[in-house]
Formats: structure tokens, sequence, C-alpha cells
């Protein structure tokens, strides 16, 4: 089969394309920088040095190419997360979720694809119900900004990747990524925060949350390739409280303990979303992807170490 990745140099894509090329596909990926096309042709990928958001250069690319699959893997996120500061960078990440995949689809759409696999996220539930919900759970829409407005452009992404004509749309939610590139790797920023006692315990550290290694996001979209159709959660087979992960984060990188903190202190400093996303989240059931996609992901556990590569 013939890919085209958006977003191949990305943490996801890093992982993905070698896995894809292994697999015997042939797989053309994308970077918005010229210094990362021998990354990606060292990964056995064709690079494409494009931006996402020009539709006809996108449209010329996806058209010479000619895949049978097109994947959405475009993020665009800072390297430091601190959650004051994160409006501009939803806001370019809510682009290439809406803008970039409506171009995408239309490229796709000329190229003759039979596949789209849409890249979203499985942290933007109503904090509401069970501890741990499926796809059918509503979504938070009206969270607090910049988040609020970041969930409705990723739900309009899955919209468009679901109902084109003549094209099968695969919507992959994905938990909180861990593993090389992400911000839980040892030189990611969760680590720095760490290290620095700036990842607290807030409340009773009840907000649950559902992880997922960068080897398992690749796999899941691999598996969409040939199964499946419409929105799968993406994650580990243990949703766990930040009371129970954040210390075991720590302790694996010898991190000093956690602090714990009241609510209305978070609220202050980081925002009312922060706040509630640690204090009362939900984590993502991967029930769906394991029947529809016989997918199972390799790291089932979180406990397995967050830093393991």
């Amino acid at each position: 089969m013939r890919v085209f990745v958006a977003g191949g140099s990305g943490a996801i894509g890093r992982a993905l394309v070698p896995r894809l090329v292994a697999a015997g596909h042939e797989v053309a990926a994308t970077t918005r920088s010229a210094s990362k096309v021998p990354l990606l042709e060292s990964l056995g990928a064709t690079a494409v040095i494009l931006d996402a958001l020009d539709g006809p250069a996108v449209r010329t690319a996806v058209k010479a190419f000619r895949p049978d699959a097109v994947m959405n893997q475009l993020t665009s996120l800072p390297q430091r997360y601190n959650p004051r500061r994160l409006g501009p960078w939803y806001d370019a990440t809510s682009r290439l979720r809406v803008d970039g995949t409506r171009i995408l689809m239309r490229a796709a759409a000329e190229a003759g694809s039979k596949r789209f696999v849409y890249q979203s996220i499985a942290f933007m539930y109503v904090l509401a119900g069970p501890p741990v919900v499926d796809e059918k759970a509503p979504l938070a829409l009206d969270a607090p900004e910049p988040f609020g407005g970041a969930a409705a452009a990723t739900l309009e992404g899955e919209r468009l990747t679901t109902s084109a004509n003549g094209i099968v749309g695969v919507v992959l939610r994905y938990g909180q990524l861990y593993g090389p590139g992400t911000y839980f790797a040892r030189d990611g920023d969760f680590a720095r925060q760490a290290r620095n006692r700036m990842l607290p315990i807030v409340g009773g550290g009840g907000g649950v949350f559902s992880f997922l290694h960068v080897d398992d996001a690749a796999t899941s979209a691999i598996a969409a390739l040939q199964r499946g159709s419409g929105v799968y959660n993406i994650a580990d087979d243990e949703p766990a409280p930040a009371r129970e992960w954040i210390p075991a984060f720590c302790a694996e990188l010898g991190a000093p303990k956690p602090w714990g903190v009241p609510a209305w202190l978070i609220r202050i400093a980081a925002g009312d979303f922060a706040a509630q996303l640690l204090t009362e989240g939900r984590g993502a059931s991967n029930a769906k992807a394991k029947r529809e996609l016989s997918w199972v992901p390799s790291r089932p556990t979180w406990r397995a170490g967050f830093l393991v590569p």
C-alpha cells in the first residue's frame, strides 16, 4: 500500500514511518523543515518538504504520490508545557486539525485514496459519569479556554474525516503519549517539571489518565489501514488516577516526591482546566479498538515504565 503521512517527523511519525516501511508499505512523509529530510529518508520514506496549510502544494504532493491512504499526524506543540501559555499552540494545532484535514481530504479524494487516518485525542471527554468512558461519551466542548476551542476543532476534524464520500475515515483518539520525543521522555518537559517539584498531586489526585506509548500509537495507525471505520480510543489497558501515576513517574526519574497541593492553588497558577483534569479527568476505554481494529498495545500498562524506549 502507498501511504502519505502528513507529520512524518513528529514523535508519532518517527515511530510510525519505519514500521510502515517494515510492513511493506511505500511511504511519503512530510516535514516543514529541510533539516529533517535526512531523518525521514533514513527511516525509509520519501521525504516531502511541505506547509500543510498550503492547499495547492499539498494537493500537488499527494496527487504526485498517488497514495492508497493518507494520514494526518500533524500537531504544533511547545517544548515547554505551560497551561497558561498554550493558547497560540492550541490555535496552531486546531488549524492543522481542521484546515489541514480539509486540505488533505480534498487531496486524497483527487488522488483516488481509499482510506484516511486522523490523529485525535482521548482526553477531551466531559468530566462526568464513570471514571473510564468509551467513544460515545460526550466531549468537553464547553471546557475553559483554550481547551474548549481545541476540543471543538478536534471534533470538527473528526467530522471531516468520517463524512467524506468514497473514503473510509478512521479517527484515532490517542491517550497521553509517552516514549521518545514526548513530554514524558527523560528529556521531556514533564520530566523537568517533576525534577523541580512542579508536577504536584492536586487535591485528592482523582483525575484519571489514559496513557499510550508512541510505538503503540504507530501500530494502531497501521491497523487502521486495513480495518475499522469511525472513532476509536487508543490507549493502554490501565487508566490511572493522578495520585498513582505522578509518584511513580517521579520515582522512575529519581525526582523528589511530588507535593500535595489544593485545587484552588492550581486554578490560580495553571488555570481551571489543568486543575479539573488532575482532579476529575476521565480515562478512555480501548475495548472498541481491540475488538474492531484487532489492535493490542505492546505496552499494556504505563507501570512497565514511562522511560522505557
